[in-house]
Formats: C-alpha cells, structure tokens, sequence
C-alpha cells in the first residue's frame, strides 16, 4: 500500500472515529453548544433576586428600626403595621414585651416578602442595566422599579384588599404610615440590591485549557 493509500485510509478512519463519537454521546454535544447561555439567563438572575432581596429586606428593616425612634415611633412600627394585613388593628397594640414571638413572625415574614419582591426587581435590573451599567444608572433603575412595586402593592392592591379583607386601611392610611415612609422603605431595598448588583452577575466557569494547564 503506497503512502498515498494510508494517507487516504486515514483520514476516512478519522472521519469515522468522529461520526461515532456524535452517535455515542450527543448529550454532551448538546451541553457544550448550550453552555454556558449565549443569551440573557434569566432563571439565574430571578434566583440571585431573591436571595440578595433578603440582604435588601434586612437592610430597610435596620433602617427602620433606628429611624422610628427618631420620629417618636416604635422600633418595630412598621413590623406591627404589616402585621395589620392577616391580623387587622391588634397587631397595632402589640408589644414587644408580651408579643415579642408574634413580632419576630412579622420580621421573618417581612424578609420573606423582601425576598420575593426582590426577584422582579433584581430580574428587571439585569435586564435593563447589562453587566456594566454605572452606580448612577442601577440607583435610577431601582429607584423607578421600587417605586411601582410600591404604589402597585400599595394603591393598587392593598388599598382596596385591606378594608375587604379586615374592615380597614391600616397600611395605605397616611395617620398610621405616612405614604413618605413605605416609599422610602423601598427606596432603601431597591438601593441595596442597586449596590450588590455586581454580586449578583453571571460569571460561567470556563475550564483551563490544556496549554494554560501546561
């Protein structure tokens, strides 16, 4: 067989070896053209929203919770009016002394809705905002996300939900919450999750190649 034959038969062997590899192991192919995602990822970014939502809900709490005594109010003031929604207008006598439990239930249950919340908007950011958007531009995003979150839950839900639900308005009433002080609470959520923005971002991991391994 000349030299020319075994470059010939060679190749044709090479070819083979290829078209088996598909046939055996397509899986693989398939991860490898869809990996990592060429377009937006948005299962991953709703997940990272909600878990930088509980970091955002913590900090409005905190927040708060300096700022109520500020302005003659109970630390947990805003805790009891969110309480107002499943318990109505008890959860406006509740204490700290003899209802601490039911007021740490309110906290878990305001982060749970802290996280949530921050599924929509951190999904929103990512999708306006890109991967390198500046400080100015996120805090404008969020600020306009959280602010129709707001007014949506507030004005649009709750103002008409409340009284049907528990015969009063405890949250939308300016006399228990002043409108200026749950704007402001989201505010400070969207902010924080506009400043922990970088954290949330897509990084796909690419394995060393062999001549950077060498």
């Amino acid at each position: 067989m000349s030299n020319e034959d075994k470059q010939r038969e060679l190749v044709e062997l090479k070819e083979r070896v290829r078209q088996l590899e598909a046939e055996v192991s397509p899986s693989k192919e398939v991860t490898e053209s869809t990996w990592p995602p060429q377009n937006f990822y948005g299962a991953y970014y709703a997940m990272t929203g909600g878990i930088l939502g509980i970091i955002g809900a913590l900090v409005s709490l905190v927040v708060n919770v300096i700022a109520a005594p500020i302005a003659g109010k109970s630390p947990l003031e805003m805790i009891k009016v969110y309480l107002t929604f499943p318990v109505g207008a008890r959860a406006l006598e509740l204490s700290p002394e003899s209802n601490g439990l039911v007021l740490a239930m309110g906290c878990c249950l305001y982060i749970a809705t802290g996280m949530l919340i921050g599924i929509p908007v951190y999904f929103l950011l990512a999708r306006i905002c890109g991967n390198n958007a500046p400080l100015v531009k996120r805090l404008a995003v969020s600020s306009f996300i959280s602010l129709a979150i707001w007014a949506v839950n507030f004005y649009g839900v709750l103002s008409w939900l409340q009284p049907l639900l528990f015969g009063g308005n405890w949250i939308t009433d300016p006399s228990v919450m002043p409108a200026w002080v749950a704007a402001g609470t989201h505010l400070v959520f969207g902010w924080t999750l506009a400043l922990l923005y970088p954290w949330g971002q897509f990084t796909p991991y690419h394995p060393p190649t062999r001549s950077a391994a060498s």
